[in-house]
């Protein structure tokens, strides 16, 4: 990479690796997707649905339980109303594999997993007049219930659920000291519309659009270019130019295929190694890239409407002259995002974490730049392949999705922080909408250098390329959520949907236009043309 100034590539680097990690678009939700290799056949081919499990002990209501729907059995009501409250009483023998000594007339039945088919503890429970059953799983996942090869048909009426072993436990808990539990079962549909995408949406759109045009119209005027926030810089007369000495690094073809080949092995021994101590570095490098992002659009801001703001200096030690209103805003901005680490589990949570990414994102969209197309080509052409792989062909090899898996922080209790995140409001289930930095920061990267190439060029916007970009990317953007909502929910690498549609776009424009030559080479000959001058 080609470095102006070298004290920001660490941290810039790390960011974007981290960005990596983060690729792909996902809601945060249990799949109700249906199962290819289950078997198909009369009375069982059903497909799989999240069902709600309302509980009332001693008529004071409880936590509501999610659950999953077995392959057969009775299809469970939509709405809530039309769903009935009914006792819930302990299978005997509990694994509910023979003949039930327990009085089970039109109540559920809470039975443990194991020892026997599940369609055979279904059809026992039934044939003890059992209204329902209740399947608790031997751990947290909600594991599919499907019917053996033997089962040719079945028979099973009654609603068969799966719910999470804590949430069994406790039911049965309640029931072994006598407790009075009545359950409800219901499946509520999802709203077609998912209003939280169209935000997150929004926000990542809005967030390129901004970085783009940062320097333009809100930094354009920053008063005193002596002084970079913390970091003292020498006076107009030491024949040092601030736009040459300003922390930005270009990204070079080679050093791009070797930024994806490192973050593959990263992600590797993330997948591998994962543990609540290596989440919480990414923790607390995001905190630190989130502190300066949001220090840098701070400073840049209050510096453009309060002018006065951007003279006043005054003197640290080891740092030397500082601006005044760096120093009183550091302070904000480390506590912001201390407040976030300590309350990251809290429902309001995602506001923090959405304000320090977005003002990382712009930081980082002002640091790294691509100096061409041809560079563009090479870092979204690999990072498109990554996407891909590390999403949907992983699983043929690691028997899972590498990426989501990393993403979901599994078996730790965290996640990754290097996302957008948005609550479900809308919808019944709840979870969130969410899409890594990587989906925003390396398509920002092309709409970033499209909207120089414009300036530099001196285009309009019908006849430059920031505006087909920007639209590109939006467009982009929305068929990969259209695609999660096919998928019912699965993660998506969002950069199959977004590089054609922005690296694509700005190709074909320029071939059309006949200026693909000066997009491939638009750095290479800026240098020639400088270097030909008297």
């Amino acid at each position: 990479m080609a470095t102006r100034r070298r004290a920001g590539l660490p941290v810039a680097a790390v960011l974007l690796l981290a960005a990596l990690l983060a690729g792909g678009a996902a809601a945060d939700d249990a799949s109700s997707d249906d199962y290819a290799g289950a078997p198909s056949s009369p009375g069982c081919s059903n497909k799989f649905q999240l069902v709600k499990v309302k509980n009332w002990v001693n008529g004071t209501e409880g936590t509501t339980v999610v659950g999953l729907s077995a392959r057969f059995g009775a299809s469970l009501p939509r709405d809530i109303h039309e769903a009935r409250k009914t006792f819930a009483v302990l299978a005997n023998p509990l694994d509910c594999c023979s003949n039930l000594t327990s009085k089970l007339t039109n109540s559920v039945a809470l039975a443990t997993r194991g020892e026997c088919a599940f369609t055979a503890k279904a059809k026992i429970a039934q044939a003890g007049g059992a209204a329902g059953l209740l399947v608790i799983n031997d751990n947290e996942e909600l594991y599919k219930m499907i019917c053996s090869e033997n089962d040719t048909s079945i028979n099973v009426t009654i609603p068969v659920v799966m719910i999470p072993q804590s949430a069994g436990k406790k039911l049965k808990d309640l029931l072994d000291h006598g407790a009075s539990v009545e359950v409800q079962l219901y499946s509520p549909n999802r709203p077609v519309v998912d209003l939280s995408a169209c935000f997150l949406w929004i926000m990542a759109v809005g967030t390129i659009v901004c970085a783009s045009l940062w320097t333009d119209f809100v930094a354009c005027e920053q008063v005193d270019e002596r002084y970079d926030q913390l970091t003292r810089k020498e006076g107009p007369n030491s024949g040092t130019n601030y736009r040459e000495d300003k922390e930005i690094f270009e990204i070079s073809a080679k050093s791009a295929i070797v930024f994806i080949i490192v973050a593959s092995v990263f992600l590797l021994l993330l997948f591998y190694f994962m543990s609540s101590w290596f989440v919480w570095v990414l923790i607390v490098l995001f905190c630190i890239g989130g502190i300066e992002g949001m220090h840098v659009c701070l400073v840049t801001l209050l510096s453009r409407i309060f002018k006065d703001c951007g003279q006043k200096t005054v003197q640290l030690p080891f740092l030397g002259e500082v601006l005044t209103l760096s120093v009183g805003i550091v302070p904000l901005c480390v506590v912001f995002a201390i407040l976030w680490a300590v309350y990251r589990h809290a429902s309001f949570a995602w506001i923090g974490q959405d304000i320090l990414g977005i003002c990382l994102m712009i930081t980082v969209l002002q640091m790294a730049r691509l100096p061409n197309i041809k560079v563009a080509s090479a870092l979204l052409s690999a990072a498109f392949v990554y996407d891909i792989f590390w999403v949907f062909i992983s699983p043929l090899i690691f028997h899972e999705s590498v990426m989501i898996a990393v993403a979901r922080g599994d078996n730790t209790g965290e996640t990754i922080p290097m996302l957008l995140r948005i609550p479900r409001f809308f919808d019944p289930w709840g979870g969130y909408d969410m899409i890594g930095f990587g989906d925003i920061i390396f398509p920002g990267l092309l709409v970033a250098f499209s909207y120089r190439f414009d300036r530099a060029s001196k285009k309009g916007i019908l006849n430059g390329y920031f505006l087909w970009l920007t639209l590109g990317y939006a467009v982009g953007l929305f068929l990969t959520y259209v695609a999660l909502f096919l998928m019912d929910g699965h993660g998506q690498p969002a950069l199959l949907y977004l590089v054609p549609c922005t690296l694509g776009v700005v190709v074909i424009l320029g071939w059309l236009r006949g200026e693909l030559h000066d997009l491939w080479n638009y750095g290479k000959i800026q240098t020639e043309n400088l270097v030909d001058e008297p």
